[in-house]
């Protein structure tokens, strides 16, 4: 059975053309730029500094393997672009919170 997985999971990287080892890596090797960009983004807004770079930073991060996936990727149905959307609509949602609650004195 973890076979017949595996060789679906490949299969829908190849299906539309993106590897799913690339995707994994920038999804997971982005995880400390993107909690090093909110530690400044906290840093510069308890300081009254401007917060776009951080800010440009941070977003960049969290959408990273989501632009891989759309320059390279090819055919992705829309249902996916639809729950990725919810998924960073969400984790954006999410991320906002926790930046105001921590950059409170």
């Amino acid at each position: 059975m973890l076979t017949a997985l595996q060789t679906w999971f490949f299969g829908l990287g190849a299906r539309y053309g993106v590897d799913p080892f690339v995707f994994g890596a920038i999804y997971v090797g982005a995880i400390p730029f993107f909690l090093l960009s909110i530690g400044w983004l906290v840093t510069r807004l308890r300081a009254g500094r401007s917060i776009v770079l951080p800010v440009l930073c941070a977003g960049f991060c969290f959408i990273s393997a989501y632009l891989y996936l759309a320059v390279v990727g090819h055919d992705i149905p829309v249902w996916v672009w639809a729950a990725l959307g919810v998924l960073v609509a969400y984790g954006a949602v999410s991320t906002i919170r926790d930046v105001r609650r921590r950059a409170r004195p």
